[in-house]
């Protein structure tokens, strides 16, 4: 009887291992899901049970297929009379392939044509008057963004998401004594802000600079929180932050949007976040209008063309 070659032994040694590794793999991609689906679950169980029911807004955002989601973000600030009002807009785009995330801040007094009729008014009135559709198209007509989805922040729920993402408090640097109409009083100084206060700070416009001011402590707010998100532990919390997302806020995107976006930013995004302040530098005049008060006049053309070089870049 002839012997087997050890070349030959060594194959079937192999096969006979494959089912065995095959069937771990499994299980271990098995008991991955689970774990993931029990932190997001456990994320949207935080924003029941402070009785936060998402809503469903009629809004026709192209689907591109480029590989990039651009979603209009909102911080809504108050229902007044069954109005809603917004008080910070923003756009962020996440690029699949390059894993970049971007984010714009739109200035809400800029003076804006709303489509359908209305008067020229301040852009975020758009949102007063017709919800995130009508600002979608107010933001396509005036700025040329396409917008794909909306995500409307419910105020708890950002703290809740700053809470569990830094809960040892957010690092930082309050550049003065705030207290009026935010909720908290912070002194000056670094420090490490719990949720409701990071939201207080990002939100104080009472002072000089007005919504230049806001707009800056919103985006030094975001540079903040890209630092927290480059640990381990923002990595293993991501499904809960995801599930805390779904959960306080309003949006078309699915379940799995939010998972896959918030997934590929967390593990393997660059957490190099980018960013612009719209209207750009030398580019508008303020200006008081009868009927809308004071105004930032823009040069669109020269805004949309700082806003195609950002997004393409």
């Amino acid at each position: 009887m002839t012997a087997e070659k050890p070349l030959v032994r060594m194959k079937k040694r192999r096969l006979k291992k494959l089912p065995i590794i095959i069937l771990v793999l499994l299980l271990l991609s098995t008991l991955l899901f689970f774990w993931m689906k029990f932190s997001f679950d456990s994320g949207l169980e935080l924003a029941k049970d402070h009785g936060k029911t998402p809503k469903d807004y009629t809004f026709n955002g192209p689907i591109n297929e480029d590989a990039k989601v651009n979603v209009l973000i909102l911080g809504q600030d108050r229902v007044v009379d069954g109005s809603a009002r917004t008080d910070s807009i923003m756009v962020a785009q996440y690029d699949y392939l390059n894993k970049k995330m971007k984010v714009i801040s739109i200035m809400r007094d800029i003076y804006a044509e709303i489509p359908g009729g209305y008067q020229n008014y301040k852009i975020n009135t758009a949102y007063t008057l017709g919800g995130p559709e009508l600002l979608r198209k107010t933001i396509k007509h005036n700025l040329g963004i396409d917008l794909e989805y909306y995500a409307i922040i419910n105020f708890k729920g950002f703290e809740q998401m700053v809470d569990e993402l830094s809960p040892n408090g957010l690092p930082i640097n309050v550049e003065k004594d705030m207290s009026a109409k935010i909720g908290v009083s912070l002194k000056k100084g670094q420090h490490n802000l719990s949720g409701k206060e990071v939201l207080g700070y990002a939100r104080f416009r009472h002072d000089e600079e007005g919504d230049f001011g806001r707009v800056r402590r919103q985006q030094q707010v975001i540079k903040a929180l890209e630092k927290e998100m480059v640990s381990l532990s923002a990595v293993i919390k991501a499904p809960k932050l995801a599930g805390i997302a779904r959960g306080y806020v309003d949006t078309n995107m699915t379940n799995g949007d939010i998972f896959k976006t918030g997934a590929s930013f967390m593990i393997r995004g660059d957490k190099d976040i980018q960013t612009l302040v719209v209207p750009v530098k030398n580019s508008y005049d303020m200006v008081d209008i009868y009927g809308a008060g004071s105004v930032l006049d823009i040069n669109k053309e020269m805004n949309k063309k700082a806003i195609k070089e950002f997004l393409d870049k």
